[in-house]
């Protein structure tokens, strides 16, 4: 049977949930965009592909991965079985290949063009589990540097929810479940007040 891997890769650009899209220069789907895949390699693992596929596509590899949902074909021209992944990662940590044909681009997820392969079925999904395992994990690490504001932390959950979360809530609860902690450092924006910077206590997935 013919299995293929899927990455939906996330990131917060420009205040956007985004996803990272291929546009695709050869049949089937010739010129519509899709989630970067492909066919496992002989030998490779499901998980090593998906790693292999995010690395190529993005530059990085040390970054939130977890198998999604393994699907029986997506549309025609698709592969008997489609294992898929999702992926966070900082937009300013990535590179994106510069080559003309497959060519990757970042994408609102509110504003998706069609997709190839039922694709929007997969965002859909990944967006879903996305939005679930903010609540009790602490995987937004996957989409900042190493230090940030606590506004920062805010900007990547309201892009993730799609809606306005209340500040003084917002800092009392995640400093309150003690997945980020105070640096004892400061950053000065023109003529606000400096604003402290935090760090997570874990970069590494953490069920809270």
């Amino acid at each position: 049977m013919a299995v293929a891997v899927v990455v939906v890769i996330f990131t917060v650009r420009d205040g956007e949930l985004s996803v990272l899209l291929i546009e695709r220069s050869a049949p089937p789907c010739e010129g519509e965009w899709a989630l970067p895949g492909g066919f496992l390699r002989p030998g490779e693992t499901l998980q090593a592909a998906a790693v292999r596929k995010l690395h190529e596509e993005t530059g990085v590899a040390d970054v939130f991965l977890e198998q999604l949902y393994t699907f029986d074909r997506l549309g025609a021209g698709a592969a008997e079985a489609v294992v898929s992944y999702f992926a966070l990662v900082d937009v300013h940590r990535t590179r994106l290949r510069e080559e003309l044909e497959w060519r990757p681009a970042w994408h609102a997820v509110r504003a998706l063009p069609k997709l190839a392969f039922e694709n929007e079925r997969v965002v859909e999904l990944a967006r879903e589990r996305l939005r679930n395992k903010l609540e009790y994990t602490n995987i937004a690490y996957s989409l900042l540097p190493e230090r940030f504001t606590l506004s920062e932390l805010q900007q990547v959950y309201e892009a993730i929810l799609g809606e306005a979360i209340d500040k003084r809530n917002f800092r009392k609860r995640v400093v309150g479940l003690g997945i980020v902690r105070e640096t004892g450092e400061v950053r000065k924006h023109g003529a606000h007040r400096p604003a402290m910077l935090y760090e997570f206590t874990r970069r590494e997935p953490m069920v809270l």
